[in-house]
């Protein structure tokens, strides 16, 4: 039976034969640039654009992959061909790359001769995981503004899409003490929001979506679909700060990002945001993007979720 390919320093190998040391700088550092893409109808979806913010955070922390971008395409699309087929028709895949800086020659000891100095490049596919996201899909998310703070712009500018994010996962932890299923939303050292663990997240104003300032966030690459979808919709977007009594007096509010597109959010810290229930902004711009891609985006996920737990 055929099993899963990996890209891995530029060879294809099987799952199975795919593997990082244990002195690479991505696990003793944490010195990693990502990229997640998911497919549509088993085709990656915008991969250029995820492809072009990548070649923008490798030139941020002075790394070369050593290849082209239009010889990484070809190898990340010969990848998803070949572990699609594993799939089944209404199955979809999720496309993860990392860059490390590559192995610390200092934590080989005497095998230091042979610390690979070039940087670690991975591309590795995995099914989607539908079943995360159907009852927020139709519910909406819960969304907790945890005590640990966004990393300031100063430290590390988060228009890079980076790995080192213990502060991610303290901020989860913290939020599952409020509720087991909530999303930490991460407020900044003057308390304006700014982005969850994975995703962007916006509000709606009087029929405006209100986005906090890319100063402070990562320019998502589902966030810029939804610019181009309001757009198209007549739906006025803005960029400003904004604090947790904004959230909470808010029409409505959503979070985007690669995986599902985008998520209703009804409540922050408890309490309920507009009626309680997705709103119908998100529905419009949902509508929209169900155009964009050429199916139900929503009704994927609640299908598969299903189907999965029969």
């Amino acid at each position: 039976m055929a099993e899963p390919i990996v890209y891995l320093n530029h060879e294809i190998v099987p799952a199975t034969q795919a593997h990082v040391k244990i002195h690479d700088a991505g696990v003793v550092w944490g010195a990693t640039v990502t990229e997640m893409v998911r497919t549509f109808h088993h085709r990656l979806f915008r991969l250029d654009e995820h492809l072009a913010r990548l070649a923008r955070s490798l030139r941020y922390v002075r790394l070369d992959i050593g290849r082209t971008m239009e010889e990484f395409t070809a190898a990340l699309d010969e990848l998803v061909q070949h572990n699609a087929r594993l799939l089944s028709a209404n199955d979809e895949l999720g496309l993860v790359i990392f860059i490390t800086a590559g192995e610390i020659a200092a934590y080989v000891g005497t095998a230091s001769m042979t610390a690979r100095a070039t940087p670690t490049v991975c591309a590795h596919t995995f099914p989607l995981s539908f079943a995360s996201w159907a009852e927020k899909m139709q519910n909406g998310a819960h969304v907790v503004t945890p005590s640990i703070r966004h990393v300031p712009p100063q430290c590390v500018d988060p228009k890079m899409k980076y790995r080192s994010r213990m502060h991610y996962y303290l901020a989860g932890k913290e939020a599952e003490l409020v509720d087991p299923h909530a999303i930490p939303l991460l407020l900044d050292l003057q308390g304006n929001a700014t982005e969850t663990s994975g995703a962007n997240f916006v509000i709606v104003e009087h029929g405006t979506i209100v986005s906090p300032t890319t100063r402070n966030i990562l320019p998502g690459i589902s966030r810029q679909v939804v610019i181009e979808l309001a757009e198209k919709l007549d739906i006025p977007f803005v960029e400003r700060d904004f604090q947790v009594f904004n959230i909470v007096n808010a029409d409505e509010a959503c979070m985007t990002s690669t995986p599902y597109c985008m998520l209703p959010v009804t409540r922050v810290n408890g309490l309920p945001i507009g009626s309680g229930v997705p709103g119908p902004v998100f529905r419009r711009l949902m509508n929209a993007w169900n155009e964009e891609v050429g199916l139900d985006v929503v009704q994927q996920i609640v299908d598969m979720a299903k189907l999965r737990c029969q």
